[in-house]
């Protein structure tokens, strides 16, 4: 069961791998005539103009942009956060639900397995390619960077852990989620609908002091860039919090999926 399943999530994890890969190799390739030029002098200047709001949300009040490394701080996690998020979202919920829409649920049942096993079998499928998607990022970019110049090998070390933590509580709240329906396109709605709202929430609690509490409806809070990238370290609170609404929503897609009536 695990090796059909991994083959067939295998496409969508390549493509989005791909996407995510092709966009920092073209910023690598662009940022050493970048930083060589007048551009780089204009840019900051630029920034100058900027709502501090604005500086504060994409972490540029505390990392400049004149190397790859500083983009790499600042939107080059954004995009990595909201992509591997849309990623993390989009496989929770379908990788239970797409059994009842391609009408191989009748297959599974017939087989001498618990639906127990069923919906752990699958979790550590969306799993594993969350995970290898991150690593796999995390050494493409390790390994560009030493050839861009020089940067905080410990800070890189947890901004690469980052995105581990929201991806994981998207997944599992997606899965979650996609036991209340089996209309699967409109759970992929839902998915991306979530990741997006949580990101936008995350984005304005950084705006003023009077809607800062919306950094605790948001997901993206788990992933503690800013902490990182000021203290060089992960905040065993924000980890264990994510452990355990992973946990949380993995036992609920449990109990839900084995009093699901599947068709």
């Amino acid at each position: 069961m695990l090796k059909r399943e991994l083959k067939i999530n295998f496409k969508s994890f390549i493509i989005t791998t791909i996407i995510l890969i092709s966009l920092f190799l073209l910023v690598y390739l662009m940022y050493p005539s970048i930083v060589k030029s007048n551009n780089i002098e204009m840019l900051n200047e630029m920034l100058k103009v900027f709502p501090k709001e604005i500086l504060i949300a994409f972490n540029m009040d505390i990392s400049a942009i004149d190397s790859a490394y500083g983009w790499l701080k600042t939107e080059g996690f954004v995009f990595v956060l909201l992509v591997i998020g849309c990623y993390a979202g989009i496989i929770g919920s379908n990788i239970l639900s797409k059994e009842e829409n391609d009408k191989t649920i009748e297959y599974l049942n017939s087989l001498p397995i618990k639906r127990t096993t069923i919906v752990i079998n699958k979790a550590i499928i969306g799993l594993i390619y969350i995970l290898l998607m991150i690593l796999i990022i995390a050494i493409f970019n390790y390994f560009c960077l030493l050839i861009s110049g020089s940067f905080n090998h410990k800070q890189f070390f947890f901004l690469s852990m980052t995105p581990i933590f929201p991806s994981l509580v998207i997944y599992f709240l997606c899965l979650f989620l996609s036991t209340l329906t089996s209309k699967n396109k409109k759970m992929l709605g839902i998915s991306i609908a979530i990741v997006l709202i949580s990101y936008f929430l995350h984005m304005l609690s950084t705006i003023s002091e009077s809607v800062e509490f919306l950094k605790y409806l948001s997901i993206f809070t788990l992933a503690d860039i800013r902490n990182v990238i000021v203290n060089i370290s992960l905040n065993p609170i924000i980890v264990i919090i994510s452990i355990l609404l992973s946990l949380v929503f993995l036992l609920l897609t449990i109990i839900r999926y084995n009093k699901k009536e599947l068709i």
